[in-house]
């Protein structure tokens, strides 16, 4: 957890400096890069680390190709998504501009990512203080480099490349780390199309999920651009980096709920309803005091971070912070999935909630701009994360729990019992 706030807190810090420096527009440029290379690397991601975790920790023998076969598909689905991205950023944007270039880097990005699957390997020996510290060197590398770029006044291009400085540094360290500390070399890794299908078979529907909230969390800033230019991306990127900062809450609080929440529906489900009505009780209150907090202090923070020149950013962040008590009441509803093996129920939301997303962006960012994303935003999460789960009977009964806790602020005595 501590990693986690230092990992955010270090990472925000460096943003203010690079958007102050850079401006909205170019600041645009650097977080529309971001966000398509983010859009086309989700073919690539598969949706498999719990499973292929699973299949370390419970098939030892089948270790190494497992772990090949997972590189195998991930460097397919990277290079596959690059070469989409190449494709699309050659036909809309022209190789002459910078908006190009831009792409091109960022997306390179992509080539690094099947490496994370070691990352796999240390969750499944729980070692994890491993991965912090090759993701932490590789923050910190990328920051000094930000810093070091805004102190020469150097270009976008440079902060682009910073983030796949970034992405080789770590991909790099997690393939020393590895061989240091594994006996199952790389070399015994092996690919195979049978291993291939049972693992998209198992994981399909997590795959497909995890497509859906890509394009839900960053389609909104590639439209941004083609509707309305770069200074608005960058409007749009300030107001949303800090309404995406609390995220992390709801993730850590769940999950320090998770492992009660398990045992409980199998010993008392009377009471697992007690305390998942509880958590949602918990989560909405926190959400919206963060909600009223931001809303009235917008202008304030954006002034003291990010500058005059974001000022606009106020008014996208008073619409898009809202969005936040979705966000964090989904948290608890993701662990509901989980317990009830209901994995379908994440697919259909979040691609539900990818469709309301670009379907309204299309129609809004045209005529509202940075404010039309921001209630684009604030309307596909609350369809995908409240609204969509009265439509299924065994969703339904999550609805009412989450429409209940909307109420918690006159029901205070429902904290009593939360530990």
């Amino acid at each position: 957890m501590g990693d986690k706030i230092t990992s955010l807190g270090v990472g925000f810090l460096v943003t203010v400096v690079v958007a102050r420096y850079l401006g909205p527009v170019q600041f645009g440029t650097y977080s529309y890069a971001i966000s398509a290379a983010a859009l086309f690397a989700a073919a690539g991601h598969m949706g498999l680390s719990g499973l292929v975790v699973r299949e370390i920790v419970k098939k030892p023998d089948e270790r190494g190709v497992t772990l090949g076969t997972t590189l195998g598909l991930k460097f397919i689905g990277m290079a596959g998504g690059y070469a989409i991205l190449l494709a699309y950023a050659a036909a809309y944007e022209g190789v002459n501009s910078l908006e190009f270039a831009a792409l091109v880097i960022a997306g390179a990005v992509l080539l690094c990512r099947p490496l994370d699957i070691i990352d796999y390997w240390f969750q499944a020996f729980v070692q994890a203080r491993y991965v912090t510290t090759v993701r932490l060197t590789g923050l910190a590398v990328s920051s000094v480099l930000k810093l070091f770029f805004v102190y020469l006044g150097l270009g976008v291009l440079y902060f682009v490349a910073a983030n796949l400085i970034q992405a080789i540094v770590i991909a790099l360290m997690f393939f020393a780390v590895y061989r240091l500390k594994s006996s199952l070399q790389i070399s015994d890794w092996t690919f195979s199309w049978k291993k291939a299908k049972e693992l998209f078979s198992q994981g399909w529907v997590v795959y497909l999920g995890s497509i859906f909230a890509v394009i839900y969390l960053k389609v909104d800033q590639v439209m941004l651009r083609w509707f309305s230019g770069s200074e608005s991306v960058g409007i749009y990127s300030v107001a949303a980096q800090l309404s995406e900062a609390w995220y992390f809450v709801p993730v850590a609080i769940v999950a320090s709920f998770f492992p009660k929440l398990i045992k409980l529906k199998e010993e008392d489900p009377d009471q697992f309803n007690k305390r998942l009505q509880q958590l949602f009780d918990l989560l909405f209150i926190l959400a919206l005091g963060v909600a009223i907090a931001m809303t009235l202090l917008s202008e304030w923070v954006i002034i003291l971070f990010f500058g005059m020149h974001y000022i606009d950013s106020a008014g996208v962040l008073i619409i898009h912070i809202w969005a936040a008590i979705f966000i964090f009441m989904r948290a608890a509803f993701s662990k509901w999935i989980l317990i009830e093996n209901a994995l379908v129920f994440s697919l259909i939301t979040q691609g539900a909630g990818a469709i309301v997303n670009i379907v309204l962006n299309y129609f809004l960012i045209p005529d509202y701009g940075v404010k039309g994303a921001a209630y684009t935003t604030l309307v596909s999460y609350a369809f995908a994360s409240f609204f969509s789960l009265s439509i299924y009977s065994k969703t339904r009964p999550i609805f009412f729990m989450m429409l209940r806790s909307m109420f918690s602020v006159f029901r205070y005595s429902s904290f009593k019992a939360v530990r």
